[in-house]
């Protein structure tokens, strides 16, 4: 982090060095792993469920850390701590400081589903232009932030941060945090609602973000969205999508021999012919998303184009797998109701016998079961052949598929069966939130093709 010192970050925060500076020197990142650390990181110290950091801040400075933040000095430590009441508003402060002192492009994505797949988009489209620095993995939260942020260094010219929530009030804190100069609004759907109620709440949730970015920025939001068509903010609106309204549209989609997607982007004075290397119909949607910011900071066609043409999949989401038994789509990276349904809309368009192996759909609140029950519905009425459920809620699933659905006991029960359920060139859905650990049912579909 380019001038932030230890002393910096500590007024920064309102904190009190401890121990001996003997050197002011320069932070590097913001690490919460002690066995991350690197040379000149800075070290936090959270108090989780399982573990206090403040425990491993000896671990910490082995590794070379500069200086830790803390809620207390462990007994007998003389090196460079800063000392606060809470470690999280100390970390915000030091991050919206280190952004502000910032000029670069900041591209700030939230919505319900297809976050991550956005984010992989826009930054594989700015790469072919700009150095970029992109949220690692899933670090989309209140402590993820601050890290991605910690991260942007002298020479990267854009930066592209993932942005999730759980809760009201939660994207403030973290637009204080990243103030985007382009929003990038995916889609208002069924995530959250144990905590965020309906979807009027999980749009007044997600649209807390404009409120700290400048009236001269710009916002890409989906235009087939019904929630965010009727969106008005101070920005700059850029509507994205398959309608004829929207700004930048996607036309002439068709399917190639290995289920990606050919189409043409139109509007915004551009026609831009590409092919996205992934699975579904959402992938279209990042792909115009990553378009839209494209034009938005002055890239050509053709860098636009290469940019889509270099998406990668990133872990479970989506990843279309030739086992040489069956065709596996493995999306157990998380699940709610939108994403199933696109899913299954996505598997529905290859040909062939359709399989969905789904299960729980995790933090839907007090309408959980309905929701899997119209899930259960929806595969049936997209003529899936078969639907295979493990769990609780995903018993309202299988009820919902009527014939063709079946619930298991257990997911040890449903994998055992797999060998009987599945045939030769089956097209094949696996998908449930991350705590159904469905990734095992993916394996085990995978080594159905070993053994052929």
């Amino acid at each position: 982090m380019k001038n932030m010192t230890i002393s910096r970050a500590a007024a920064l925060c309102e904190g009190r060095v401890c121990g001996a500076l003997e050197e002011d020197k320069e932070l590097r990142h913001v690490v919460i792993d002690s066995r991350a650390v690197q040379p000149g990181d800075l070290f936090i110290a959270y108090r989780g469920e399982n573990a206090d950091g403040h425990d491993y801040i000896g671990a910490a400075f082995s590794r070379g850390a500069a200086c830790c933040l803390c809620e207390r000095v462990p007994a007998g430590e003389t090196r460079p701590l800063i000392l606060v009441p809470s470690v999280q508003t100390a970390l915000e402060a030091i991050a919206a400081a280190y952004r502000a002192s910032l000029s670069l492009p900041v591209v700030g994505i939230t919505g319900s589903v297809g976050k991550t797949s956005a984010k992989e988009m826009i930054a594989a489209v700015l790469q072919q232009r700009f150095s970029v620095l992109k949220t690692d993995g899933n670090l989309n939260n209140q402590i993820g932030v601050p890290m991605t942020l910690s991260r942007i260094e002298e020479g990267h010219e854009a930066a592209v941060v993932e942005m999730g929530i759980s809760g009201f009030g939660e994207m403030t804190e973290l637009a204080k945090m990243v103030r985007p100069t382009i929003g990038v609004f995916t889609v208002i759907g069924h995530a959250h609602l144990e905590f965020l109620h309906d979807l009027e709440g999980v749009f007044r949730a997600k649209t807390e973000m404009l409120s700290e970015m400048d009236a001269n920025a710009a916002v890409v939001v989906n235009g087939d969205d019904p929630w965010l068509q009727r969106l008005n903010c101070a920005q700059k609106k850029y509507t994205v999508g398959l309608g004829e309204s929207c700004d930048l549209r996607a036309v002439e989609l068709r399917l190639d021999e290995k289920g990606f997607t050919r189409c043409r982007l139109v509007g915004c004075g551009r026609s831009i012919p590409v092919t996205i290397p992934a699975f579904g119909k959402h992938m279209v949607y990042a792909a115009l998303e990553g378009a839209a910011v494209g034009i938005l900071l002055g890239l050509s066609d053709g860098e636009i184009a290469r940019g889509v043409a270099s998406y990668e999949t990133v872990g479970r989401r989506s990843a279309v797998t030739e086992t040489g038994f069956v065709t596996l789509v493995d999306d157990c990276y998380n699940a709610n109701p939108d994403s199933t349904r696109c899913a299954i809309d996505s598997l529905s368009r290859l040909p062939g016998r359709h399989i969905c192996i789904l299960g729980d759909m995790l933090e839907l609140g007090e309408n959980a079961a309905q929701m899997h029950f119209e899930i259960g519905r929806y595969a049936r009425e997209q003529g899936m052949d078969a639907v295979y459920t493990c769990g609780e809620l995903g018993r309202e699933i299988a009820a919902g598929a009527g014939e063709s659905g079946r619930q298991f006991e257990s997911r040890d029960a449903l994998i055992a069966a797999l060998p009987t359920l599945l045939r030769r060139g089956d097209r094949v859905l696996v998908k449930a939130s991350r705590g159904m650990r469905f990734e095992l049912i993916a394996e085990a579909v995978k080594s159905l093709g070993e053994r052929t």
